[in-house]
Formats: structure tokens, sequence, C-alpha cells
């Protein structure tokens, strides 16, 4: 069996127009490749539904994997991430975005959204580099097994 493959997309004003470096999408794609995940495009957005529409669109065509957004998903008025993931996913994946919220108090003010777009996953993930992982960390360990049911590939 090959490792499942990932996708970074990082969400900021700030990286996008090169003011801020992008230590969130850095932090996400080293864990995705300790974990085994071939990471296999990493890009950046500037914040706003329309341009995290646009991004995940392009993203997931034709893509069998994991697509991980970090940055947008607090209370700020630009940080609107899930409202864009919203606009591609065809299917939710609550259980994942609850595992996520669950790992500490400060988590739950992520409004980030998980699910599913043909064979693709989608979870937003908050834009600290330390939240972001510790986020992707709570759903890791099953993200393999929902890719291969995906993928309709043999299960255990």
């Amino acid at each position: 069996m090959t490792n499942p493959q990932a996708k970074v997309l990082t969400v900021s004003d700030g990286v996008h127009h090169g003011i801020r470096e992008d230590t969130g999408g850095a932090g996400v794609a080293e864990r995705l490749s300790e974990a085994g995940f071939d990471v296999v495009e990493r890009r950046v957005t500037e914040d706003g539904r329309s341009s995290v529409t646009r991004a995940l669109t392009e993203m997931s065509a034709g893509f069998s994997g994991l697509i991980a957004t970090t940055g947008g998903t607090g209370f700020a008025p630009r940080d609107q991430t899930p409202e864009g993931t919203a606009d591609v996913i065809e299917r939710p994946a609550p259980g994942f975005a609850e595992a996520m919220r669950a790992i500490s108090p400060f988590r739950r003010l992520s409004r980030g959204v998980c699910g599913i777009i043909g064979e693709t996953i989608i979870c937003n993930l908050p834009g600290s580099p330390k939240g972001a992982v510790e986020q992707l960390d709570a759903v890791i360990d099953v993200l393999p097994h929902a890719l291969a049911l995906l993928a309709n590939e043999p299960t255990e």
C-alpha cells in the first residue's frame, strides 16, 4: 500500500503578502510527513471566503488524499476558511472537527469544519503552528483509514 497523499493550504493575508513566514503550513506539512503522508503540494492564499473556495476547488480537482488548511478559523472578520470550505465540500465529516476541538479549552474557539469532496478529505486547522499540529494529531491516526474508504480500497 502506498503512503496517503496530502496537500497543505495556508490561509493568511500576512503570509500571502510576504509580511509573515508560513510557520503554520510548515508545521502541518512536517507533521504529515512524519506520519507517513506524501505532501505533494503546499499553497498560500489570502483570507476570505472566495479565495479559500477557489484554492480548495483547484487543489481537490482529481486529487485523492487529504487537504489540511491552516488559518482563518477564528472569530476575526476575515476568518472565513470554514465558509469557503463549506462551499466546496459535498459531505460533512463532523466527527473530525469535534475531535479536534475537544483537545483543549482554547481549541473550542476554532470554527473549523471538515468534509469530503470526491476522494478528498478537507480539514480546517487553526493558524497557530502549535494549535494546527495539536488539532491534526487528534485525527491523524484515522485519516489513512478514512482515505482508503473514500478510494474504495480494501480495509481491515
